[in-house]
């Protein structure tokens, strides 16, 4: 007879995302019993201070790992603990990730919450049971209602954030790809402008989601049968010890792959990327390209280098191809765009393919020279200056109007530089930062991932993405020529005065641009005692 062993939770180390979680159960229960009127100041109010108090219990928990930290150095180990029966690993990573995500939730949550662009009220729709051109819909937008309850769906986005690289089995992966996909395909469709556009990205994204999940779970399913076991752990065991079942292994882990690629937005799995981007309301464009973008890959690391890390020579061929393609469709398809948000989309599928030649990198003890910096810590870098670059610059795009409110036509942003030089110049400043120019966050993050990869041999993928980062750079320019060296169409663009939220949102993505591409020693010593991947 078995017996039964009580389970036990870890509160302190899992308090960051208990935190969330119960700041987002709260803000349910105050949509339900707050008065209308007093909501929007309630729920913001909630969700920037649940999200601040989340990021300092994760500063707490990481000093207290401090001391386990100089240890490990010392022994040459990865420093953390398995927390929640095993369920989730609590490491360096897994703390640099958490801070990450909830300073891009902390910037996206102040994108939310302005309401001095659209007249007084918020860019997500006043009623989305509405139809798009009824009575009722005109009737919401003259009463100026606005859905609060995009905050708590918000917070339990963020949540599944949390849990998604800190997933030590593939069963509460899955788990939390969901919790933080299902609140993301319902704020999609809540645009208050252009909402069929919305309601079709929110479609797109829901029917292309679940294909991924169903593809992430079958390819679960196939290495439970190959390992008898979900736990990372117990699959790396089981690829170090085994010779038979290879092809089981080798499904599993192809179909497992299709699901992550999914998420970061990886060629040939990208095409939802510019429709939903395109559609969503900016504020989420912005939260949702930098937030889960490193959730994403943050689980993705983490099943490759502790589940299938002896099982290199099997992925590694992949990624060369899913890099190479990310690299080369979406340079070539953003220069065909003529909307800023799809552009920005298809140049986020490049980055998504410069991130993975870091990912092929080496890791851990097989460094070449000690003071070399491993993949794991090149790819948590570019994390943290594409999450702040990408989210400061679709700020931007909130900002620039016309008479019938936000415009994201190429077109409509010609003269710009005459009009507002200074959002033209901050905006400038992040696609040169996209495209890697030499004293910006972007150069050091591609210089980053290049020499880990090129360490590596995998000098392929190196030699395109040097090409692909050469193409981008016309494409960025081309936008900034356009600004400042193109006659307005017609009146011109206006760009509005936004709130204190928005002009913090994009005050701190432009200085963490420039800040991390003139000084990068900093968040490079961060990233390298934040250590390895425990295993």
């Amino acid at each position: 007879m078995t017996e039964f062993v009580k389970p036990s939770l870890d509160y302190f180390q899992l308090l960051p995302l208990l935190v969330v979680f119960g700041v987002a159960c709260v803000g349910v229960v105050a949509e339900a019993f707050v008065p209308r009127a007093y909501r929007y100041v309630t729920q913001t109010s909630l969700t920037l201070v649940g999200l601040v108090a989340a990021l300092a219990c994760t500063v707490v928990v990481a000093l207290d790992l401090s001391e386990d930290s100089d240890l490990a150095h010392a022994d040459g180990r990865a420093h953390g603990l398995v927390a929640a029966v095993g369920t989730v690993a609590v490491d360096g990573p897994t703390l640099f990730l958490w801070g990450l995500i909830l300073v891009l939730a902390t910037l996206g949550a102040m994108l939310f919450g302005e309401r001095r662009l659209d007249g007084g009220v918020s860019a997500f729709a006043g009623q989305a049971a509405a139809l798009p051109g009824t009575e009722g819909e005109r009737e919401a937008s003259t009463r100026g209602l606005e859905h609060t309850e995009v905050y708590p769906l918000m917070l339990f986005a963020v949540s599944g954030m949390l849990l998604f690289p800190a997933s030590n089995d593939l069963l509460t992966m899955f788990v939390a790809l969901e919790i933080l996909s299902l609140p993301l395909y319902l704020l999609c469709g809540l645009a208050r402008r252009r909402r069929l556009l919305s309601q079709e990205a929110a479609m797109k994204y829901f029917l292309l989601g679940a294909f991924s999940s169903a593809f992430f779970l079958y390819g679960a399913a196939l290495l439970y049968g190959y390992a008898g076991s979900m736990e990372l752990a117990a699959i790396s065991e089981a690829v170090a010890g085994a010779t038979e079942n290879r092809a089981m292994l080798l499904v599993g882990t192809g179909l497992l792959a299709v699901g992550l690629l999914f998420k970061v937005g990886a060629a040939p799995f990208q095409a939802w990327t510019p429709d939903v981007y395109q559609g969503a309301p900016t504020p989420l464009t912005a939260f949702m390209a930098a937030a889960t973008k490193v959730a994403a890959f943050g689980a993705l690391l983490r099943l490759l280098y502790v589940g299938l890390g002896n099982d290199r020579w099997s992925w590694a061929p992949m990624l060369w191809v899913v890099a190479i393609l990310s690299m080369v469709v979406g340079t070539l398809l953003a220069l065909t765009q003529n909307d800023v948000k799809r552009l920005l989309a298809y140049s986020s599928v490049a980055h998504t393919g410069f991130i993975l030649t870091g990912v092929l990198g080496l890791q851990g003890a097989d460094r070449i020279a000690e003071g070399e910096i491993t993949s794991l810590q090149a790819v948590l870098f570019y994390l943290a200056t594409y999450g702040l670059m990408t989210l400061g610059a679709f700020a931007v795009v909130s900002l620039v109007r016309d008479a019938g409110g936000e415009t994201t036509h190429l077109s409509r942003w010609a003269g710009l530089g005459k009009e507002a030089p200074f959002v033209a110049a901050v905006f400038a400043f992040f696609l040169l930062a996209m495209a890697g120019i030499p004293l910006t966050s972007g150069f050091i993050g591609k210089w980053a991932v290049f020499s880990v990869a090129l360490a590596a041999g995998a000098w392929p993928v190196v030699v395109a993405a040097v090409l692909a980062s050469a193409v981008a750079v016309y494409l960025y320019v081309k936008v900034i020529v356009l600004m400042y060296f193109r006659e307005p169409v017609g009146d011109g663009p206006s760009v509005a005065t936004p709130s204190v939220l928005t002009a913090v949102a994009i005050s701190v993505g432009a200085a963490a641009t420039l800040v991390l591409g003139v000084v990068p020693g900093p968040l490079l010593d961060l990233v390298a005692r934040a250590g390895e991947f425990i295993r």
